[in-house]
C-alpha cells in the first residue's frame, strides 16, 4: 500500500488480479533489466534546509549491477556525485539515501539519472508540498501500521554512531570488523505490526507481499530496534557476517565483520531501524590485491 504516487519511471509488467484470490501474475527477470531511480519526497530540517530522499527499482530478481559514479550514475544540477548508491540490490529499495538542498532551493529541480543494460531513467526531486514526507508515508511504505492518540510522544528515528574508524584500508584476504552504537526513543513501543486493518475495525487482515519488493533494509518482524549492514557502493560483492542484528531496549552495540570479493573501493552503510523509521552511518574501505590476488581496479 502506497499512499501517494512514487516518481517511479514507467516499466513494463504484466499484472493480473482475479477476485476474490487476489492473484497476482508478473513477467520477472533475473539478470539483464536496468535500475530506475526513485524519488521518495521531502522532509523539512530545523535549519529551515530540506532534505531530498531517493531510492531505487532494480528490475532485476537477482542481478546486483555496479554503477559507479559518473555519466552512467549522476544528479544534476550542481555535484554530479551527492552519495548515490553505485551497488544496487534487486527490485524496489526505498528510502535509501537523502540529499541536503539550501533553504532557497525554491522549485527547482533535482535530477538523479541513471543508464544500465543501455537504458537511461531519471528521477526528478522537487519540493512540491505532495511531496513531504511525514510519519505516515514511512509507516504506509514499509508495511507497517501503528494507532496514533493525540497525547501520546511522536515516534524519533533512532541514532547510531560509529565506534570504530570511518576509514579503513585492508588487503584482499582480510575481514573488517565494524561497531556501531544505537540510541532509540524507545518508540514504537513494539515491534510494528506488518499488517493493515481492514473495513471491520476489529479485524486485521496481512498486507500481500509484493513481488516488486525485496527489502534490504528490514528487520525482523519480532524485533522493535536493529542494525542492518548494506553494500553501498563498490565493484564487488561485500559478505557481511551477521547482516543483521537486534539491539535489546534502546540503547546498545552491533559488531559486524565484512569481506570482499575483489579489490577496489567501497562504502559499506549501516542502519539503525525502529520498523518505521531509520537512520544511517557509512563506512569507507580501500581493497588491495594481495601478493597473489588480481590486479586492483
Amino acid at each position: 500500500m502506497i499512499i501517494r504516487p512514487l516518481a517511479l519511471a514507467t516499466f513494463s509488467f504484466v499484472c493480473v488480479l482475479a477476485a476474490p484470490s487476489h492473484v497476482v501474475a508478473q513477467i520477472v527477470h533475473s539478470t539483464g533489466q536496468n535500475v530506475v531511480p526513485v524519488y521518495e519526497g521531502w522532509e523539512r530540517n530545523p535549519d529551515g534546509t530540506f532534505t531530498m530522499v531517493f531510492g531505487y527499482f532494480n528490475r532485476n530478481l537477482d542481478e546486483q549491477p555496479y554503477i559507479p559514479v559518473g555519466p552512467n550514475n549522476a544528479f544534476e544540477p550542481g555535484e554530479p556525485d551527492r552519495g548515490q548508491p553505485t551497488h544496487f540490490y534487486p527490485r524496489r529499495q526505498q528510502f535509501m539515501f537523502r540529499v541536503q538542498v539550501p533553504k532557497d532551493w525554491g522549485n527547482r529541480e533535482l535530477i538523479w539519472t541513471l543508464t544500465s543494460h543501455g537504458r537511461t531513467e531519471k528521477a526528478y526531486g522537487t519540493l512540491l508540498p505532495i511531496w513531504e514526507i511525514g510519519p505516515l508515508v514511512y509507516e504506509q511504505n514499509r508495511m507497517t501500521t501503528l494507532l496514533h492518540h493525540k497525547d501520546e510522544p511522536i515516534n524519533q528515528p533512532p541514532s547510531i554512531k560509529l565506534l570504530s574508524a570511518p576509514q579503513a584500508a585492508l588487503t584482499l584476504a582480510d575481514t573488517l570488523t565494524m561497531t556501531v552504537a544505537v540510541t532509540d526513543d524507545e518508540l514504537p513501543a513494539q515491534a510494528p505490526p506488518r499488517r493493515r486493518r481492514s473495513g471491520d475495525a476489529n479485524v486485521e487482515a496481512r498486507l500481500p507481499v509484493s513481488p516488486m519488493t525485496q527489502a534490504v533494509v528490514r528487520i525482523d518482524p519480532d524485533w522493535r530496534l536493529g542494525v542492518i549492514w548494506v553494500q553501498h557502493r563498490g565493484p564487488g560483492t561485500v559478505t557481511f557476517d551477521p547482516v543483521r542484528q537486534p539491539i535489546p531496549g534502546k540503547n546498545g552495540q552491533a559488531v559486524a565483520r565484512a569481506s570482499f570479493s575483489e579489490p577496489g573501493s567501497y562504502v559499506l552503510r549501516a542502519y539503525a531501524d525502529d520498523g518505521v523509521l531509520m537512520n544511517y552511518v557509512d563506512v569507507t574501505v580501500s581493497v588491495k590485491a594481495g601478493a597473489t590476488g588480481a590486479p586492483q581496479r
